[in-house]
C-alpha cells in the first residue's frame, strides 16, 4: 500500500479504510437481511467495486429482483472492466477489513462478515450506504457465492 500521506487526495478520500468498511458493514447487513447468517467474506471483494465504481454504483437496480445475470447483460460497458476494478481495489478492501475489523465496524461470525448498516449526514454517503445494503442483499440471493463470481467474471 502506498502510504497515506502519498496517496492522491481523491484516493485518500474515496478510498480511505473507514468508507471502505462502512459500506462493507452495511453490504454484511443486507446480507444477513435475506440470508440471516453473516456475508460470506470473500464477496467484500465484490461488494467494492460494485458500490464505490460511481457509474457502476448509479447503474444498481432500484431492488433486489433484478437478477445478476440479467443486470450484467444490460451493463456489459460496466461488467467489461468489473475485473480490473476488483483487482485494482484488492488492496483497498484488504485495508477496509482490518481498519472494520479492528475498530468494531465489522465482526467475524461464524467464518463470515457482520456489520451494521451505518449512517450519514452526507447525501453521496447515504447513497452509498444504501447501494451497500442492496447489492449485499443481492449477492445473498445468489445460490452459491461462486454464481455471483462468475456471472461477474471474477474469482474468489
Amino acid at each position: 500500500m502506498t502510504a497515506w500521506q502519498d496517496r492522491p487526495q481523491v484516493s485518500a478520500a474515496y478510498l480511505n479504510p473507514a468508507l471502505v468498511a462502512t459500506v462493507l458493514a452495511a453490504a454484511a447487513a443486507g446480507y444477513r437481511t435475506e440470508r440471516q447468517r453473516a456475508m460470506i467474506w470473500p464477496l467484500a471483494f465484490v461488494v467494492a467495486p460494485l458500490v464505490l465504481h460511481r457509474s457502476t454504483r448509479q447503474a444498481l437496480p432500484r431492488s433486489t429482483a433484478t437478477h445478476l445475470a440479467s443486470w450484467v447483460s444490460r451493463n456489459a460497458v460496466l461488467h467489461a472492466g468489473f475485473a480490473a476494478r476488483a483487482r485494482a481495489l484488492a488492496p483497498t478492501v484488504r485495508e477496509g477489513l482490518r481498519f472494520g475489523l479492528r475498530h468494531g465496524v465489522l465482526t467475524v461470525e461464524a467464518g463470515g462478515l457482520g456489520g451494521a448498516v451505518g449512517r450519514g449526514r452526507d447525501p453521496e454517503l447515504r447513497q452509498l450506504l444504501r447501494s451497500a445494503q442492496l447489492v449485499g442483499r443481492w449477492l445473498a440471493k445468489a445460490d452459491q457465492p461462486a454464481t455471483a463470481f462468475a456471472i461477474l467474471g471474477v474469482e474468489p
